[in-house]
């Protein structure tokens, strides 16, 4: 049984790295493709690097681009791999346009679809990756959600429930397998921040950092939480979010500070040490679930409603005096929920599945 891994973004290297690795465990026939969604493959080698993974076999490096040309390329040049290759199994990951360009490129040619992370919606169909995500899982074969509510929003869409299964997520995986790595990381020394010492904020998402308004509200909103608590609030800051505040004219407010692109185990320690998130990312905010760091996400929905549910994270939207208010219900929240996305063993699950189904 041929397996095939396809990623095109940081996340999803991250959230992948322990199906590779367990593929590489038990030894099976797999090769990965690397689509370079939002980054040249160059600038995502030291992904591969941190998590000690086999490099891919294919780079399409398409770059970034409209949704619509950047897909058509991925597609056109997934199809043609698949064809070469001719995989029992593809397994895409998540909501990204290399999810649907994966899902759509083995869905032609009739080869099985393993959507990783199944399941998660926002409800709010302005956002591309609700489109990506509901399309992946609705093309798919075996659809493994991260959790028992994820897979009952799947029977409610008519998905047979004999195609899903709850596995974890496998974000827990890659936290635990590289959270002691990481610990030798000495990110909090080069920047002279101490544990709990300081707030961790990333921005990314399309309908945050593309809008002038919402932009600037949310760089308010962060100021105020500055002048409330006066500890640094570190920005990792992501190109496209760098590229409008320099084309809005934006200004960054004092206590924020501005940094580079960080590494997967450099931005472990960041968050574990964090005394608080503010984020738009769906990661973010399962990781610090799993963490123990309180967390308030800049959206005014999440697809990770779990988090939420168990008083890890609270929902803020852009506006400056909502994030202001947030952060102050969630200062000094205890770490005593439970985290909701398994046991660390989702993994294992997805290629046990798999191999039951399509094995040969």
């Amino acid at each position: 049984m041929k397996h095939a891994i396809i990623l095109g973004t940081r996340p999803e290297i991250i959230k992948m790295s322990p199906v590779i690795r367990e593929c590489a465990r038990r030894n099976l026939d797999y090769f990965i493709v690397h689509t370079g969604q939002h980054y040249s493959y160059e600038m995502d080698r030291v992904f591969f690097e941190d998590l000690k993974l086999p490099l891919p076999s294919y780079n399409l490096d398409v770059g970034s681009g409209s949704h619509g040309r950047q897909t058509g390329k991925m597609l056109a040049g997934i199809e043609d791999i698949l064809v070469k290759e001719k995989p029992d199994i593809v397994y895409v990951q998540g909501d990204t346009n290399t999810v649907l360009a994966g899902a759509l490129a083995a869905s032609k040619l009739q080869i099985a679809i393993g959507h990783v992370e199944a399941g998660l919606r926002s409800f709010d169909r302005a956002m591309p990756e609700e489109t990506n995500r509901i399309v992946a899982d609705h093309v798919s074969d075996l659809l493994f959600a991260p959790t028992a509510d994820s897979r009952k929003l799947l029977l409610q869409e008519g998905i047979p429930e004999d195609r899903i299964f709850v596995t974890g997520n496998t974000i827990v995986d890659a936290v635990k397998s590289n959270l002691e790595i990481a610990r030798g990381s000495d990110i909090l020394e080069r920047l002279h921040l101490t544990p709990k010492g300081y707030m961790l904020s990333t921005l990314h998402r399309q309908e945050n950092v593309d809008d002038r308004g919402r932009l600037g509200s949310i760089l308010v909103g962060l100021s105020k939480v500055y002048s409330e608590y006066r500890l640094p609030i570190v920005l990792p800051i992501h190109p496209r979010t760098k590229k409008n505040i320099g084309e809005f004219g934006l200004v960054i407010p004092d206590g924020i500070r501005l940094i580079d692109p960080a590494g997967f185990m450099d931005f472990l320690m960041l968050e574990a040490n964090a005394c608080m998130a503010l984020t738009d990312s769906g990661g973010v905010q399962e990781e610090c679930c799993i963490l123990g760091v309180p967390c308030v996400t800049l959206r005014e929905n999440t697809e990770r409603p779990e988090t939420v549910q168990v008083g890890a994270n609270v929902l803020a939207g852009y506006k400056s005096d909502d994030i202001l208010a947030a952060a102050r219900a969630m200062t000094g929240k205890k770490s005593d929920w439970v985290n909701p996305f398994g046991d660390g063993h989702a993994s294992g699950k997805i290629l046990d599945a798999a191999i039951d189904r399509y094995g040969k």
